[in-house]
């Protein structure tokens, strides 16, 4: 046994570190690194993908498309399963009026009253519309034609989102040419924007006129204050009433006929 320890002893001192085995070991070779099994992940179940906004769109478009006039257009939007708003809305406001007079009004959407009946503009703001167009001798039941930029009443009466304008605009563009009119009025900021583009408030656009484009001809449209608006600020009726005086002057260009214009209660 102490043979074996100085041995040992004279190995340490002359610089032997490590014992060695009777197999050699090239230790120039990498060492591989043990494989660690992967832990194996469930597959994720497959998914039909839902109906996208631009799949109501579409079939918006068609059905407007294939109406020929506005009784068919009525129909088809009344089948129209596309937009969110119609589950909720108790009907389809259409319009009211007289396409045949030639000058059209497009409000922003149905408020409690229009749902109800299923007509727009009946309640105090449309009640007050009647006055507007009397005041330049115009008449729903005669001369006038009044729709919106949505045809079913949003939930506590909120603006419309993008989504839910998306699904009725192919169906106003397709009302507006088939009513064939030859003036137009937006009622409101919100009819602004979905007809016209308008990134302006309504103070800034209001009595400014514009063009659209009905077929192949261009049409005189200007952005008005709505009159549930007016209801709120009475005090800007006033300026309605100056954009009204500009749109019998406008009528009275294009030979549309009119009565004479009185004050509606500026």
């Amino acid at each position: 046994m102490q043979d074996a320890l100085e041995t040992l002893n004279w190995l340490v001192e002359a610089g032997a570190d490590e014992a060695i085995g009777e197999t050699p070991v090239n230790r120039l070779q990498a060492k591989s690194s043990p494989s660690i099994p992967m832990p194996v992940r469930p597959a994720a179940p497959v998914t039909k993908p839902a109906p996208s906004a631009g799949d109501g769109v579409g079939d918006a478009q068609a059905l407007a498309a294939a109406a020929t006039s506005l009784a068919e257009l009525k129909s088809a939007m009344e089948g129209f399963e596309g937009c969110t708003l119609k589950r909720t809305a108790t009907n389809t406001v259409f319009a009211d009026g007289t396409p045949q007079g030639r000058v059209m009004f497009i409000g922003e959407a149905p408020g409690r009253d229009e749902n109800r009946i299923g007509k727009p503009f009946v309640g105090r703001a449309g009640q007050l519309l009647d006055k507007m167009l009397a005041s330049i001798g115009l008449d729903r039941n005669i001369n006038a034609y009044i729709t919106n930029v949505i045809n079913w009443r949003p939930p506590e009466n909120r603006d419309p989102s993008p989504e839910e304008a998306a699904m009725c605009l192919p169906f106003l563009r397709r009302h507006i040419e088939l009513a064939d009119p030859k003036v137009i009025v937006l009622l409101g900021a919100v009819a602004g924007r979905h007809v016209m583009g308008l990134s302006d408030g309504i103070m800034k656009s209001r009595g400014r006129w514009m063009e659209y484009r009905v077929g192949d001809r261009m049409v005189p449209i200007m952005p008005t204050l709505h009159p549930a608006y007016l209801l709120r600020q009475p005090a800007h009726k006033k300026l309605a009433w100056r954009d009204l005086q500009s749109l019998a002057a406008r009528m009275e260009a294009l030979g549309l006929p009119a009565t004479g214009a009185k004050d509606f209660g500026a």
